[in-house]
């Protein structure tokens, strides 16, 4: 298997990481917990993994994280975010609270917990682009995308109370979000996906290198 530049970081503050950095193991990959600014250093992508949306942000002011992630999005660095990480992530959090911070790593507009409270928490098969067979999804007080730009692509979508479907997995460049948990249940190809980004920048950064 092609090797990474870099371990892969795995936002680790508050929420699912342990999960995150679990699969990357079992696919071979070696994984960093990023808990303060120096653990970005070297890191070829980052997942940024579920948990609560608005704690998050707020550790992002304590450790210091904010800037320097802001700065990896805008550099290009592959990421991946599930569930909270999808808001963390996105453009624009249409119920967010006063300050909220949002990294703007795709053009979307994303409304926490569109599902329901814990209760409402739900499991489902579902179709994803480019893969052959439904990916089980676990959505625990999900968001979901209400509005996606031009320059993004969704790769899945779900039937929301209201009948009409709305995107759960979205890609732009190198930011892929879900909606849901794959690593609760073992699922790592969205994370295989996420893989294949930083190996083509990889490839990409090794060309120009030489």
């Amino acid at each position: 298997m092609e090797a990474l530049n870099g371990p892969v970081g795995v936002l680790a503050l508050q929420g699912d990481f342990r999960e995150h950095i679990e699969v990357l193991g079992r696919l071979g990959v070696r994984a960093r917990a990023v808990r303060v600014p120096r653990d970005l250093e070297g890191v070829s992508g980052l997942v940024v993994p579920g948990g609560e949306s608005t704690t998050m942000s707020l550790l992002l002011d304590s450790s210091g994280l904010l800037g320097p992630l802001a700065e990896l999005v805008t550099a290009g660095t592959p990421v991946l975010g599930t569930c909270a990480g999808m808001v963390l992530l996105a453009s624009e959090v249409l119920d967010g609270k006063p300050g909220q911070h949002r990294l703007g790593a795709l053009d979307i507009a994303v409304r926490r917990n569109a599902f329901g409270r814990q209760r409402d928490s739900f499991e489902a098969d579902i179709a994803v682009s480019g893969l052959d067979v439904p990916v089980h999804a676990v959505f625990i007080r999900a968001p979901v995308v209400e509005r996606a730009g031009p320059e993004v692509e969704v790769l899945a979508e779900v039937a929301m109370a209201d009948g009409v479907k709305r995107p759960v997995v979205c890609r732009q460049g190198p930011a892929l979000v879900t909606s849901f948990h794959p690593e609760l249940v073992g699922e790592t190809r969205l994370h295989e996906a996420f893989l294949s980004s930083i190996r083509s920048q990889t490839r990409k950064e090794n060309v120009r290198a030489l």
